[in-house]
This record gives structure tokens, C-alpha cells and sequence, in this order.
């Protein structure tokens, strides 16, 4: 069985520089130093949802995703696993965040292992990766992982909890992905018609 494994990293972040990207980025970074000192190799590609916004948003009018949106769900549809970070706002998921969920061929991430992650100005709103993005991404069939990580601002000073600092939230993290991707057996490549939805679906959306 071949070691390459293809990760997927979904940051949803609306600013630039975002701390969701950096969530995303450290996240990324575990899971690969895991899966490298256990002889894979990994190919990472990011998704910065603030580059497709608007394609995200034709792509739900019209149900045909196009240029590099279609581009980046192709390689999403054929990744080994999937990180999904998001800001929260008014305690749940963004809407750009659900906007590129709800174009998701709907049995795209079965079985993927994957990996919840959010960023909040306080921890109060910690609970929302486990009552909105969880029952989201388990109706899609996704391999989601228990561990998830949420980084409200103080965790980036290390002062939100000197108990299970960020740090270590993430290093565990990306151990249990890392773990989860291992086992599983590599996707086959990706075709640059997977993001292509099918004529039923389109009558099923009222496209045609």
C-alpha cells in the first residue's frame, strides 16, 4: 500500500492575517510531523474559503462549480482527511463556512477522517464545535474525530487554560488524525469532473 497521503485543510477565516489560518496552519503542521515520522508522505492543500467567496456563492445559484473553486473541491473529494477550521460568529459556524458545506456533493466526505476546529474571542463559545459543526459534518458521513480544538484569544497568550494549554490541544489533535489517516487506504486520484454535479441533482435543485 503506497505512504502518500493527500490532507485538506479548509480555513474559513474572513481577515488576513487570521487566526483561524493560524488554527489551521498549527493543526496542519502536527498532523503532517505525525504522518512523516511514521514514513508517509503528505501532500497538503490549503483551501482559503476568503479566495472563493464569491465562486462559492454561484456555485449555489447556478449548482456548477467553477475555476479554481472546482479545482479545490476535486482534491477535497479525493483527500485521505480533512481539517475544518472556522470562526464562530453568534455562537455557530460562519456563513461562508456553511456556504461551501451545503455545495458539497453530498456523499463527498463519507468515511473521511476529519478534524473540527473554531476560533472565538471566548471560551464560552468552546460548546458550539459540538452542537452545530459536529451534527453538521455527522449528516454528511464524515470520519469526525472526538478530539476537536477550539482557540478563543487569550489561548494564543497561553492564559486561557494553564491546564491543557493550545499547544498541547493541538499536538494531540493532530496525533489522532494523523492516526486516522494512517489506517485508512489512500483515496484514488482525483478527476477534474468529481465537482461536476449530475443531471438528477440538478433536477433535484431545480437547475434545469
Amino acid at each position: 500500500m503506497t505512504t502518500d497521503r493527500t490532507l485538506v485543510v479548509v480555513s474559513a477565516g474572513l481577515s488576513n492575517p487570521s487566526s483561524t489560518r493560524l488554527l489551521a496552519d498549527r493543526l496542519t503542521e502536527a498532523t503532517v510531523s505525525r504522518l512523516e515520522a511514521a514514513g508517509h508522505t503528505v501532500h497538503v492543500e490549503s483551501v482559503e474559503l476568503r479566495e472563493h467567496a464569491h465562486a462559492v456563492v454561484d456555485a449555489m445559484l447556478t449548482g456548477f462549480p467553477t475555476g479554481n473553486l472546482a479545482t479545490a473541491l476535486n482534491r477535497l473529494y479525493a483527500a485521505d482527511g480533512l481539517i475544518a477550521v472556522t470562526p464562530l460568529f453568534t455562537t455557530t459556524y460562519s456563513g461562508l463556512f456553511k456556504s461551501f458545506v451545503d455545495i458539497l456533493d453530498k456523499d463527498a466526505l463519507r468515511d473521511l477522517p476529519t478534524l473540527l476546529a473554531a476560533t472565538g474571542g471566548t471560551p464560552r463559545h468552546s460548546l458550539a464545535l459540538d452542537y452545530s459543526m459536529r451534527p453538521l459534518f455527522t449528516y454528511l458521513h464524515a470520519d469526525v474525530l472526538p478530539t476537536a480544538v477550539f482557540a478563543a484569544t487569550d489561548d494564543w497568550a497561553g492564559e486561557a487554560d494553564r491546564v491543557n494549554p493550545l499547544p498541547e490541544r493541538i499536538a494531540r489533535a493532530g496525533a489522532d488524525l494523523a492516526e486516522r489517516v494512517a489506517a485508512r487506504t489512500p483515496a484514488p486520484p482525483a478527476s477534474e469532473f468529481d465537482a461536476t454535479p449530475s443531471f438528477a441533482d440538478l433536477l433535484a435543485r431545480g437547475g434545469l
